[in-house]
């Protein structure tokens, strides 16, 4: 597990607790002016060793191997033995070193870069442990790469009032879900998706969770003043997102800022809507890639007078020039998670990691044991 040895250039936080399987949100009471902190309680040492984990095994893919050990370790279970290794030209294999035959099996690998690579070792793994004659095969994807593939570009025709796609353009998100699907996939467990149709691409069951709980409980920590607090979606897109953060934070109010894309990976902020001055900004998305956006929306902040700016986000692929943006000193504070490895060299001191493997590993059980996996996640399903 992530310790502090990496304190002065980045923060890692120690992963979220759960009590009965219910992470604590925080709800200012009346009459108090700062956030409480979330319930932490011991891991739930007694649930797991009453658990029959005999035809349970988790194995990890190369992408982030680290979490997988966190995810293995909160479950009080070893990761599974398997060897994956690549051949000089780039083919990638894949071999159990134990028996899968009758197991539910789990594969942690998200997709992220280099994308493509990822996603073929997980689908070789899949083809691994179905021809391993495994019961049941779960792709636990905390990053899920081609998400944001979902749907053809809308294009803006200026002469009329009208919007139409973009021709001959794939959704490379459906092709993906279908390759896992066709690979020998029964279920796919995926952690903060860029959009909710994405489940809807899947011909097989999909466990959507969501990394909110775990960003909440550290700002909780960070006892922020409510009076104080806005929350910050950094397009029109993230509003719904935006909107559940803000009610989870004390129902706090809500702004916006408006920009227009003119192409891939490319953003320019046009203005703001809603009140900063003097405010904590807490500017909230799914993930952050280049930092384009959420940069230029950090500088539009301070301009209309936001005293703080905290940026908070789930995925964190940070595509260059994305480290030099966020250090630049527009934001006090930059909140992921470990769905993807952050390497040490992109480190920065505003940097905070923190860690969603008992959020992965509590669902893990679930799924395993039959059990809800939306009571995790009371508010964020009554919100919607």
């Amino acid at each position: 597990m992530y310790r502090c040895v990496f304190l002065k250039r980045c923060h890692v936080v120690e992963p979220l607790k759960f009590e009965n399987g219910k992470p604590c949100i925080p709800v200012l009471p009346a009459g108090e002016r700062s956030l409480p902190s979330f319930l932490t309680t011991p891991q739930l040492g007694n649930i797991v060793s009453s658990k029959n984990d005999t035809r349970l095994r988790i194995f990890s893919g190369t992408a982030n191997p680290s979490l997988s050990q966190e995810i293995a370790c909160y479950m009080g279970l070893e990761l599974g033995k398997i060897n994956i290794k690549r051949f000089a030209d780039g083919e990638i294999y894949v071999q159990l070193q134990e028996s899968v035959r009758g197991c539910d099996v789990y594969l942690v690998q998200p997709t992220c870069p280099p994308a493509n690579e990822n996603l073929m070792e997980l689908l070789i793994m899949i083809d691994a442990c179905r021809r391993a004659s495994a019961k049941n095969i779960t792709a636990v994807i905390p990053y899920f790469g081609y998400a944001r593939a979902d749907r053809k570009v809308q294009l803006f025709a200026q002469s009329v009032v009208l919007f139409q796609t973009q021709g001959r353009e794939s959704i490379a998100a459906k092709l993906v879900a279908n390759l896992i699907t066709e690979a020998g996939a029964n279920r796919v467990l995926a952690c903060d998706l860029h959009s909710g149709q994405s489940m809807g691409y899947f011909d097989i069951p999909v466990d959507h969770v969501y990394g909110q709980p775990v960003v909440l409980d550290y700002l909780a920590s960070k006892r922020i003043c409510s009076d104080d607090l806005v929350v910050v979606s950094p397009d029109v897109g993230g509003v719904a997102r935006a909107r559940a953060f803000a009610k989870k934070l004390s129902d706090a109010p809500l702004a916006i800022v408006d920009k227009r894309r003119h192409g891939h990976n490319v953003a320019e902020v046009m203005n703001l809507i809603g009140d900063v001055k003097g405010k904590v900004a807490v500017m909230v998305d799914d993930m952050i890639d280049t930092a384009g956006t959420i940069s230029k929306g950090a500088a539009l902040l301070h301009q209309e007078g936001a005293r703080e700016v905290y940026a908070c986000t789930t995925h964190a692929v940070f595509s260059p020039p994305a480290i030099e943006r966020l250090s630049s000193g527009l934001f006090q504070e930059v909140i992921i998670t470990n769905t993807i490895p952050v390497l040490e060299k992109n480190y920065f001191p505003q940097l905070t990691i923190l860690s969603v493997a008992n959020l992965l590993g509590e669902t893990i059980w679930r799924v395993h044991d039959d059990c809800s996996v939306s009571i995790i996640f009371p508010l964020a399903t009554k919100s919607k």
